[in-house]
């Protein structure tokens, strides 16, 4: 054996070990990032009450109806709060194929098709607003009713105020009555008040994080 050469056993020929200044470089770039990250939603959050001040005061009476879908009580619900407030439009947001019983029930209560608008791009409770908000904003919509279950509304109302607030609309809550149905926890309003956020900073609604693609 030559003198001066330096055996490395275990390491496999051709695989390059990455230095530690290297390593080091990329934990603080990594670092970085999230730090930026956690700034911008800090700012972004301390913005929206301030925004949804602005609509509320601009816009005291609501200016249109929001439905969230999965439950034929809720359209039947919203269809007979409309008849008190016909100068409003009504929006529905619901998978897909249910929007054509959807709009059977509305018509049953002789809501005119001109009022409705009937959204079937959402596949959970944070796309009901992320689907819709860009809508609301260039219908010059500040304040909407938000329709939805009793049991439902503290996370529906946690996501509207960071999804729809960060673009100034603000919501009033109608709440749904509905029995045997528990309130849903605060892991899950925690869970889709993160995913807000990331969708507000990254346009995205980490809606793969929900395998189950959860009722709206």
């Amino acid at each position: 054996m030559l003198k001066g050469r330096r055996k490395f056993p275990g390491l496999i020929p051709g695989f390059v070990v990455a230095s530690s200044s290297s390593i080091l470089l990329s934990f603080n770039t990594q670092k970085i990032l999230v730090m930026l990250i956690l700034a911008i939603a800090f700012f972004l959050a301390s913005m929206i009450p301030v925004r949804i001040a602005v609509a509320l005061h601009q816009a005291p009476i609501p200016q249109a109806i929001l439905v969230l879908g999965s439950a034929t009580k809720r359209m039947e619900f919203a269809a007979r709060f409309w008849q008190s407030h016909t100068n409003v439009d009504i929006w529905v947001s619901d998978y897909a194929w249910n929007l054509d019983v959807n709009r059977r029930i509305f018509q049953q209560f002789d809501v005119p098709n001109k009022r409705l608008h009937l959204d079937g791009r959402a596949t959970d409770t944070v796309t009901n607003f992320t689907t819709l908000v860009e809508d609301f904003v260039r219908q010059k919509l500040q304040h909407i009713y938000l329709i939805t279950s009793n049991y439902h509304m503290k996370r529906a109302r946690a996501i509207a105020a960071i999804v729809l607030g960060s673009h100034g609309v603000a919501v009033t809550p109608v709440e749904v009555p509905s029995r045997g149905d528990e309130s849903e926890t605060l892991v899950q309003v925690l869970r889709d008040c993160g995913r807000s956020f990331l969708w507000v900073v990254t346009g995205r609604t980490g809606a793969s994080f929900n395998p189950r693609l959860e009722k709206l």
